[in-house]
C-alpha cells in the first residue's frame, strides 16, 4: 500500500517537472475572402508562440462573430509536432456593402425617409465608412468613418460630419410651433477596448444650430430665429456580453452615454445629458428570441421648448408619430418576442410581437411627471422581419404599433436592422 502511494507521488512529481505546455505553432484563417487574415490575427488574443489557452480561443470566436464582416466563426486545433499545435479559425463572411432604406410617418402624415450606403468592412479591416441622405421635409446628409482597431488591437478612431435639416415642433404654452431646425457638426472620437467586454469612446464635436420659425403658435419669450455655436464633450462606456448565432442573440449589453454642451449665448445655458441603455436577450426554444431594451435618460431640467428627449416612433415608441412631445428625462421599455416562422438556406422570415412603453418629465417639471398618465405612452404591436443571414444587418423590418393610452395614434414603421 505504501509502495503504491510512493509510486503515485513519484509519477505526479515527474509529470509536473517534465510536462510541457502546449504551444501555438501557427494561427491560420480559413474561409475569409474580403477580411484580411492579418487583421484577424491582429485582434486575436491567441498568438503564435504563446501557450494554447481554450479561454482565449472561445473569446476570439465570440469577438469574431460580433464583427460586421463575419456571420459565423469556429475553430479547430491540430497537433503539429512535439508540444506544438496549429490553430485554425474558420469564418463565414457577411456581405458588408449595405444600402439602407428607412421610412417612417412624419407629422401631418408626411413621409420621411433616409437612404444610406455603408461598407462595414472597408479595406477588410472592420472599418465602417459611408454616408446617408435624409428627407424629413428638408434635405440632410452625413458622412461617417469608424475604425475601432485603427491604431492597435485595442485603440481606434471615429470621425463624423453631419448636416441635419428638419421640420421640428416646439411645444409652447400657447400651442405647437413649427421650426426649421438645422445642425451642422463635425465630431472626433477616440475608441479604446479594455478587454473583450468593456470599451469606451471619448471625444467631442463642434456644431452650429439654427432655429427658424415656420408656422404655428408664437410666444414673446421664444425668438423666431436662433443661430448658436456650441461645443459638445462626449463620453460613452459600453459593456457587451452578447453571443450571436445568425439571427439569434443571447446575453446582456449596457451602454452609458454622457454629454456636456457649452455655448456662449444668452438664450440657452450650458447643459448636460445622459442616458443608459440596458439590453437583455434570451433564446427561447429553437426558434424564439426574447429581446428587451430599458432606457433611462436625464438632462438639465430647463423650462425650455428645446428639451432634448423626444417621443418619436423612429427612436423609442413604434406607431406614436414623428416627434410628438419632448421632455428633460425619460423612462422607456421596449420588449418583444421574435419567432422564426420560416428558414431556408440564407433566408429567414421572422415574426414579432412587441410592447413599447415610455414616460417623460416635462421641461422644468418634477420626476413625479413620470407617473402622470398624460406623459405616458403604451403601444403594443406586431411586425415582420425579412432576414438575409449572410449580409450584415440585412434585416428589413415592418412594425405596426397601436396606442392604448389616452389620445394615442397608430402607425407603421419601416426600417433596416432590428429596432434594437
Amino acid at each position: 500500500m505504501i509502495k503504491n502511494i510512493s509510486s503515485l507521488i513519484l509519477f505526479f512529481v515527474c509529470s509536473v517537472l517534465f510536462s510541457q505546455d502546449r504551444i501555438v505553432y501557427d494561427l491560420k484563417v480559413e474561409g475569409n475572402k474580403k477580411t484580411k487574415a492579418s487583421f484577424i490575427r491582429k485582434i486575436a488574443k491567441t498568438r503564435k508562440g504563446e501557450v494554447l489557452d481554450s479561454l482565449k480561443l472561445e473569446a476570439d470566436i465570440s469577438k469574431l462573430k460580433r464583427l460586421p464582416g463575419i456571420s459565423h466563426a469556429y475553430y479547430h486545433v491540430f497537433h503539429a509536432k512535439e508540444n506544438l499545435y496549429d490553430v485554425y479559425y474558420y469564418v463565414e463572411e457577411n456581405f458588408t456593402v449595405i444600402p439602407e432604406v428607412n421610412l417612417w410617418t412624419a407629422r401631418n402624415q408626411d413621409v420621411a425617409y433616409r437612404l444610406a450606403l455603408y461598407d462595414f468592412n472597408f479595406l477588410g479591416r472592420n472599418i465602417a465608412f459611408g454616408g446617408f441622405y435624409e428627407n424629413n421635409v428638408f434635405n440632410s446628409y452625413g458622412i461617417n468613418f469608424q475604425a475601432p482597431y485603427l491604431f492597435s488591437n485595442k485603440a481606434g478612431l471615429a470621425l463624423h460630419h453631419e448636416n441635419i435639416v428638419r421640420k421640428e415642433p416646439l411645444f409652447l404654452d400657447t400651442g405647437t410651433a413649427n421650426y426649421r431646425y438645422s445642425n451642422r457638426s463635425i465630431e472626433g472620437l477616440f475608441l479604446y477596448e479594455f478587454n473583450f467586454r468593456n470599451s469606451i469612446q471619448i471625444g467631442g464635436s463642434y456644431f452650429n444650430e439654427e432655429y427658424l420659425y415656420l408656422d404655428g403658435a408664437t410666444s414673446e419669450d421664444i425668438p423666431e430665429f436662433l443661430n448658436l455655436n456650441k461645443w459638445l464633450f462626449k463620453f460613452i462606456y459600453n459593456y457587451n456580453n452578447l453571443d450571436y448565432f445568425y439571427q439569434y442573440v443571447s446575453g446582456i449589453k449596457n451602454s452609458f452615454n454622457f454629454q456636456f454642451v457649452t455655448s456662449n449665448n444668452e438664450f440657452q445655458q450650458d447643459f448636460f445629458i445622459f442616458w443608459n441603455n440596458f439590453d437583455f436577450f434570451k433564446r427561447v426554444g429553437d426558434k424564439g428570441n426574447w429581446a428587451n431594451r430599458f432606457r433611462v435618460g436625464i438632462a438639465s431640467n430647463d423650462d425650455s421648448p428645446f428639451a432634448p428627449f423626444s417621443v418619436d416612433n423612429n427612436l423609442n415608441i413604434r406607431g406614436v408619430g414623428n416627434i410628438i412631445d419632448r421632455g428633460t428625462a425619460m423612462l422607456v421599455l421596449n420588449t418583444e418576442f421574435r419567432y422564426t416562422l420560416y428558414e431556408k438556406n440564407w433566408f429567414v422570415l421572422q415574426g414579432n410581437a412587441f410592447i413599447d412603453a415610455g414616460t417623460w418629465r416635462n421641461p422644468g417639471g418634477e420626476l413625479t411627471d413620470f407617473f402622470n398618465s398624460v406623459n405616458a405612452r403604451v403601444y403594443p404591436g406586431v411586425g415582420l422581419r425579412f432576414i438575409h443571414k449572410n449580409i450584415f444587418n440585412a434585416v428589413f423590418r415592418i412594425d405596426y404599433g397601436y396606442g392604448i393610452t389616452k389620445d394615442s395614434s397608430n402607425g407603421i414603421v419601416f426600417g433596416i436592422g432590428q429596432y434594437f
